[in-house]
């Protein structure tokens, strides 16, 4: 048989991946799984290639395993899942999803409707670098957010209020108050002049450091504070005059 007009559908997973390989008149000639790993991914492009698959269809237009097909000569679309989605019914009433139908589904759009897809070109050195730093930032912001929230959690059981101390848990201020004082006995009779040398942190704002700024304007001002009108007492009434 010739191998010409072949078509070939992989549902992309973590672990391994589902293949399906279809002739030019939609008849599946193959149906495998493939591990995500350096020898699985190597094995799939290689009977991908054997089998003389014109056209690769997947629900993802980035990845070791589209770098991979590409390497290997392979033309390769990409198709958004919410396509495929809308596409099971074609080929199955109940339109459930599985690995393996995926894959069929995506074989038949790679054969009947390739000419709405753009196919994939291989990335430079730049680019993959790029793409590279990008898909690692986006771990490591994940892995923050995830321990940040454990902390939060943490603080929760055992001392609430630390956790409310600072804006962000996870920022350097507050790290390093809790390095310093790790337990609300540490930090027993801990004042806000206390507070702000630690790491040379400012003065917490909110109602208390208000009246604190508050009151060394009204001893400037006989003590007491004075409304707007009131009759100026006669011992500053010549310092009033002057700053006048």
């Amino acid at each position: 048989m010739s191998s010409e007009g072949r078509f070939a559908g992989v549902d992309w997973a973590s672990e391994e991946h589902a293949v399906c390989v279809v002739d030019e008149r939609g008849r599946i000639l193959e149906g495998r799984r493939y591990s995500h790993n350096e020898p699985g991914i190597r094995a799939l492009c290689a009977r991908l290639v054997r089998l003389g698959v014109a056209l690769v269809a997947l629900e993802r237009p980035d990845g070791l395993l589209i770098e991979r097909l590409l390497e290997a000569g392979l033309a390769v679309i990409a198709v958004h899942p919410n396509q495929v989605k809308a596409m099971r019914p074609r080929f199955s009433v109940a339109g459930g999803k599985s690995d393996s139908f995926d894959s069929f589904v995506l074989a038949e759009l790679a054969r009947t409707d390739s000419h709405r897809f753009r196919v994939l070109e291989p990335d430079n050195d730049q680019t993959k670098a790029l793409r590279s730093m990008t898909r690692a930032r986006d771990g490591l912001v994940r892995t923050r957010v995830g321990l940040a929230n454990q902390l939060r959690d943490q603080l929760g059981c055992f001392w609430p209020g630390a956790s409310k101390v600072f804006w962000s848990v996870d920022s350097q201020i507050a790290l390093a108050f809790l390095r310093r004082y790790p337990t609300p006995l540490d930090a027993r009779g801990l004042g806000e002049q206390r507070l702000a040398g630690v790491s040379g942190a400012p003065r917490l704002h909110g109602p208390q450091a208000s009246a604190r700024a508050a009151r060394p304007a009204a001893r400037r001002c006989g003590g007491t504070r004075r409304r707007a009108g009131d009759a100026i007492p006669p011992r500053d009434r010549a310092g009033a005059r002057l700053r006048a």
